[in-house]
């Protein structure tokens, strides 16, 4: 048996520890026939099918260090875009969409700074981010960018609460549950950027993770989610984004600290912390 079986062995052992050995025994002897009969004993003794492997190195790649990585980074761009988005149009935005970017510019940073904080321990890969020009070159640009990058950040939150409740631990569901707040918030950021762009704001059932995307008119229209955490940054980086280097596409270099000094705090934004 692998180190896996024996630690899954062992923990049965000792959750029925006031069983009788053959008790004990029996339930042992049944996993083993459950995880035979679910095809899952493969992946356990390390004689895995090529899905499986798949699977193994799937969660190998999304660990929780690299999710608040990924994470912290990501709103890191969402906190420049929205910012300086509002700033560079404001004069294009109506009064309502203006102050709805200038929000989510607010709760973007107050992510990344929960994110950051010693609860979590994310830490961001770069500071730098270099947007493409184009971004901040129309209002629909810039509402078709955060439609699109919103739906990467639902995506990757689901993932999150998915990694972090499976580890079964009080810090686990915790993390889960920041996650889960977290991703309600940018499915709302998602919505009121599809309304400004006169489409239907609630357009979804259920949070989008790695299904299609049927949003019509989207850059993203047709492709499917993703699995894997570190897929969310190639998402951004085939949409012009740099991270801590110049994208594909013509763009400019953002630092966060700069940015974030003038991100506004607008009147009306309130439950300014996760559970």
């Amino acid at each position: 048996m692998t180190d896996v079986t024996n630690h899954l062995y062992e923990t049965i052992d000792a959750q029925n520890g006031d069983e009788s050995a053959a008790t004990r025994r029996g339930l042992v002897k049944g996993t083993a026939v459950a995880l035979g009969s679910l095809g899952l004993m493969g992946l356990a003794t390390g004689t895995a099918d090529a899905a499986s492997t798949r699977a193994v190195k799937t969660a190998d790649a999304n660990k929780i260090e690299t999710i608040a990585a990924v994470a912290a980074t990501a709103e890191i761009l969402a906190t420049i875009v929205n910012t300086v988005g509002a700033e560079k149009l404001a004069g294009l935005l109506d009064a309502t969409t203006l102050r709805n970017v200038q929000a989510a510019a607010q709760q973007e940073k107050n992510h990344y700074e929960v994110l950051t904080s010693k609860a979590i321990g994310g830490k961001a890969v770069t500071d730098t981010i270099y947007v493409p020009d184009e971004v901040f070159s129309s209002p629909q640009a810039l509402l078709t960018t955060l439609a699109v990058g919103d739906q990467v950040f639902i995506n990757a939150y689901l993932l999150a609460t998915t990694v972090f409740a499976r580890q079964g631990t009080i810090t686990g569901s915790k993390l889960a549950r920041y996650a889960a707040e977290i991703m309600g918030v940018e499915a709302v950021h998602r919505a009121l950027a599809l309304q400004s762009l006169g489409q239907l704001g609630n357009d979804r059932a259920y949070s989008k993770f790695a299904q299609r995307e049927d949003t019509p008119g989207l850059p993203t229209t047709g492709s499917g989610g993703f699995y894997v955490i570190t897929d969310a940054v190639t998402v951004l980086e085939s949409a012009g984004f740099g991270f801590g280097k110049p994208g594909s596409k013509p763009g400019t270099a953002y630092k966060y600290d700069e940015v974030a000094a003038r991100t506004p705090t607008v009147p009306g934004v309130n439950t300014l912390k996760p559970s």
